[in-house]
């Protein structure tokens, strides 16, 4: 089994057992558990009952916890337990004790020099930041025991791969509902009947997680996400929009937004999306509107992997991307400082353009027209989609940054198409002018409109996409790319030689919509080539305030 995925392979490892005469008899999740198997059919005999450990990736603030509360009773519980069984450090560790959570928390973060917050105080939650010295954030959540005990805490969590507890004093796992099993066998399984009813974002926490982990989601369990679907609206936006960014952000998206899709959670959750299934397209499209959407987040996945930093050229034997690292694999850098800039601090810009090729063609359905040869068309899809677009994001509470980068996106995601078309066919590469208006609209968006045109054309053809096509499309994102990161103050930038005052000075003109419109046009003049110096853009503000006057 691999190593990185999965626990240990012993059936016993994290499990309490029963030995007789040194010969396991019987297990459990628990030491009760474990002692009540085996005395139902030895309970004359004398048992010996113990924990089989396993090995552990314990993040050292672990033993910092235990050894600042050295008294409490106190259990390391959720995703951070399970990570660790998948030798994995979690970022965020959940710690659940009898009472007192906030004051915990409160004398934890005086301890660890940390910051703390009170998250909630009818819960009893309270939460430490820890900040490392190179900037990275651990966050320690103290909560009080939902229910009377721990195992009730457990039983009304999530899943069962989630509903381990781990003792901070005995190093010992609490698993009554077999979560260690569950994760061996890779599967997904609510902890009890009514979880999906009692939390309906566990759905799409379910599918984020099959995807994350490449784990399957056990049968009942689907069979209740498909009956609480209906339940989602009642949730608040911004956990639905948290839980679909992460879908979007991890591995497999298009994998995770297919299984919703099937799910019947779309009409509820994302109803514009449901439009786009089985909507025809005309050739080159070799796929409906909506498998061709998802057939973008696939590809898109595929391109961001090759230009990441150490990726492994060797590693693939698909032509088209073996093209891709060689015509734009020397920007790696730059795409890695792209994606490591924030619009949000809570969400990356990697989601937001999976976001964006999600709606890119969201407006397909409501323009699609045929025209008199029988050609399909989606007149003005762009601009209508980045409107549709910015309302989910906008009731998902995105930032006014991130709602304002996913319309660039949408609205300007046929230029490419244009450039491309125009080299493939008449061997024409985009002007200066034309990479200049290109930035000029799209700004930072214009590195992300490169990768999805570039994951748009992969999806359009699929296998009939020719290779002069591919490489056509390859030599326009190196052209943009290279004028954006290495020509920037040539074409994209331009440093302004005059401003406002100086127009109004020498043209003797007042304040207002014209000094805008010749100061662009001087920065225009600037990126084609044909302004150097101020005499010259004074020279052309004046032919180009006539022009405005007559």
């Amino acid at each position: 089994m691999d190593k990185d995925t999965t626990i240990t392979a012993s059936p016993y490892a994290g499990r309490w057992v029963a030995r007789l005469r040194g010969r396991i008899i019987a297990q459990g999740g628990t030491r009760e558990e474990a002692l009540q198997a085996a005395q139902l059919s030895r309970h004359k005999e004398k048992l010996e009952i113990i924990y089989m450990p396993v090995p552990l990736s314990e993040s050292p603030l672990i033993d910092k916890v235990h050894k600042t509360l050295p008294a409490q009773e106190i259990y390391l519980v959720g995703g951070a337990v399970r990570d660790m069984l998948l030798n994995r450090l979690s970022p965020d560790l959940d710690f659940a004790v009898p009472s007192n959570g906030i004051s915990l928390a409160r004398r934890l973060a005086n301890a660890l020099r940390g910051d703390f917050m009170a998250l909630d105080e009818e819960r009893d939650t309270g939460r430490v930041i820890v900040t490392e010295e190179n900037g990275t954030r651990t966050f320690l959540d103290f909560a009080a025991f939902r229910g009377t005990s721990l195992e009730e805490d457990l039983r009304a969590r999530d899943f069962t791969m989630n509903s381990i507890a781990f003792d901070l004093h005995t190093k010992t796992l609490f698993d009554p509902l077999n979560g260690a099993a569950d994760l061996r066998a890779k599967v997904i399984r609510a902890c009890s009947p009514t979880s999906l009813q009692d939390d309906p974002v566990r759905i799409l926490r379910a599918i984020r997680q099959a995807a994350a982990f490449g784990f399957k989601i056990d049968i009942e369990t689907r069979k209740a996400m498909k009956q609480a679907a209906h339940l989602l609206p009642k949730i608040s936006p911004e956990r639905q929009r948290d839980e679909l960014f992460k879908i979007l952000e991890g591995p497999k998206p298009d994998t995770a937004i297919r299984a919703l899709e099937m799910l019947g959670v779309f009409p509820h959750f994302l109803p514009e999306l449901s439009a786009m299934k089985g909507v025809s397209q005309s050739a080159p499209h070799i796929h409906d509107v909506w498998e061709h959407t998802l057939s973008v987040l696939g590809y898109l996945e595929t391109i961001l992997s090759a230009l990441a930093p150490g990726y492994n050229a060797d590693n693939t034997n698909d032509l088209f991307t073996g093209l891709l690292t060689l015509r734009i694999g020397r920007f790696r850098q730059q795409f890695a400082a792209h994606f490591a800039e924030s619009l949000n601090t809570d969400r990356t810009v990697r989601a937001v353009l999976f976001f964006s090729a999600l709606y890119h063609d969201v407006d397909k359905p409501a323009t699609r027209s045929v025209d008199e040869t029988g050609r399909i068309r989606f007149f003005d899809h762009d601009v209508k989609g980045a409107e549709t677009a910015g309302k989910r994001a906008q009731n998902f509470n995105l930032s006014n940054d991130e709602v304002e980068r996913i319309q660039k996106i949408i609205r300007n995601h046929m230029r490419f198409h244009f450039f491309t078309d125009r080299m493939a066919d008449d061997k024409q590469e985009p002007s200066r002018k034309a990479i200049y208006r290109f930035f000029r609209e799209a700004g930072e968006a214009g590195v992300d409109l490169v990768l999805l045109g570039l994951a748009d054309l992969r999806a359009t053809q699929g296998p009939m996409l020719d290779q002069a096509t591919w490489t056509a499309a390859l030599d326009v994102a190196r052209i943009l790319l290279e004028n954006y990161w290495e020509k920037r103050e040539e074409t994209v930038a331009p440093p302004r030689l005059l401003d406002g005052n100086d127009l109004m000075k020498e043209l003797n003109i007042q304040p207002g919509r014209t000094i805008g419109q010749l100061l662009e046009a001087i920065r225009e003049g600037q990126a084609t080539g044909k302004i150097h110096t101020r005499e010259e853009a004074f020279e052309l503000a004046r032919a180009h305030q006539k022009e405005l006057e007559n």
